[in-house]
Formats: structure tokens, sequence, C-alpha cells
């Protein structure tokens, strides 16, 4: 039977990649998923839990979540986030997309505003840590610190207007991730990066939205090894230049 009333809703497909995450899965996904019946239901959504190839007890902890309803599971045996963003994000049938990381670090109030930034006209609406008005608890210094040496290093190399380019809080419109996603090539943390990159570089809006971070103590991002890979993916895509192929 078809639900009229969500047929003349827009879509809103929300993506929460993880990997062996069975308990953020179980404690974070419940507040989600109330979050966006309470405060989204003007949207036709959905979340998309993104596993990127979990060895614990996700597929478990899933099965229990499924039974909330406006919840779907995607298993990818290649690991890397942007490759789980990428694939789900492209194979969606929703207007609006977005991902949040498992951890809730961002604070989920302010979820509305990235989408109604995509309301008024603009392409891509990402949270920042770094804008004026951000709040960010309980993040440590090297991580502070390594956090604006980026934003600075990109900034100054593409000539970019926004700050906060890895923050995970961020939605797009279905159309503007049609014609941007297959140039981005990385498959992991830079993804992030290379996609607002070639997005500004080709002329989309893209909008900042300060929000409250609080950091996850018990995160399992690799700080070095993720610095390392940021510093070669700028590397590449200055030489290759990839957004000119969309211009």
């Amino acid at each position: 039977m078809l639900d009229f009333a969500c047929m003349a809703k827009k879509g809103l497909g929300v993506v929460v990649p993880v990997y062996n995450e069975e308990v953020d899965l179980a404690r974070n996904i419940p507040p989600l998923h109330s979050f966006l019946q309470n405060k989204m239901g003007d949207f036709d959504w959905e979340i998309v839990i993104a596993d990127n190839a979990s060895t614990d007890k996700t597929p478990i902890v899933v099965g229990d979540l499924l039974k909330l309803g406006r919840v779907k599971y995607v298993r990818l045996e290649p690991k890397g986030r942007g490759r789980a963003l990428k694939k789900v994000w492209l194979g969606s049938g929703k207007e609006y997309l977005a991902y949040m990381d498992i951890d809730l670090s961002g604070d989920i109030s302010f979820f509305p505003r990235l989408i109604e930034k995509l309301e008024e006209g603009n392409d891509i609406a990402i949270g920042s840590r770094l804008a004026r008005g951000a709040k960010v608890i309980n993040r440590p210094r090297v991580r502070e610190i390594m956090s604006r040496g980026y934003s600075l290093l990109f900034r100054t190399v593409f000539g970019i207007k926004f700050y906060d380019a890895q923050c995970g809080f961020k939605a797009i419109k279905k159309s503007a991730a049609l014609k941007i996603l297959p140039a981005v090539l990385d498959t992991g943390w830079f993804f992030d990066t290379e996609l607002l990159v070639i997005a500004q570089k080709s002329g989309y809006k893209i909008a900042e939205v300060p929000i409250v971070w609080k950091d996850d103590p018990s995160s399992t991002v690799k700080v070095a090894k993720t610095a390392w890979g940021d510093l070669r993916g700028i590397w590449r895509i200055f030489w290759s230049k990839p957004w000119q192929r969309l211009i």
C-alpha cells in the first residue's frame, strides 16, 4: 500500500558508517531515531547503517534496530568510510542525503539546521567545529592544533572559504552528489575534504553551520595515520585538479 503522506514529503537519508561499533549502535541509534521522528516529520526520512565489514556483534545488534522501522542495513566488505558513503548515497532514492558519526559527537539538535541550509538553496551543508560560534568539548589539545593546522593548509592551498572539512556531520542534495561523487577518488577519511574542495571549485554552494561537538575519548580514529593520508590527498588533488572535469 502506498503511503501518500510520505509521497508528498522530500526524502532524507541519514547514513551512519560503522566498523565494530556494537556498543554505540545499541546506545545511539534509538535516540537518533526518536529525534528524527520528533523533529524531522516533514521529511520521508530513513537511517542507513553502513557496515564496513565489522567483525563484532554489529549484525546482531542491527537485527534489533531494524525493528524500530525506517532503519536499513548495508554491509560492505571493502573498508573505508568514503567508500561506504559513496555507495549508499549514490544508491539512495532520497532527495537529501546526510551522514553523522555513530558516537553522535555532533549534537543532533543542530541537524535540522543542515537541512534548512539545503532548503534555502545550498547544495551542501557542513557542521563545523572551527567556525565562529562553534563549541568543542573534551577535545585533546593535540587534536585541536592539528585540526586548525589542517584547516589553514587546505584553505591556503585551494583558496577554500569553509573551515572544517572533516567534521562527521554533513548533508548534501542528491542532485549535487550525483555529479560530484564520480570525481571523488578517496575511499577513506580524506573523502570529505576531496568532496568539498571539488564542490566549491565547481561552483556548488556550501553552507557551514557552527555546532556543538563533544569529542569521544574512545574514538578508534588513528590521528597520525589519518593526517598522513590527508596530506597525500591534498598533494594528489592539487596536481590532478579533479574539479576541472566537472566545470
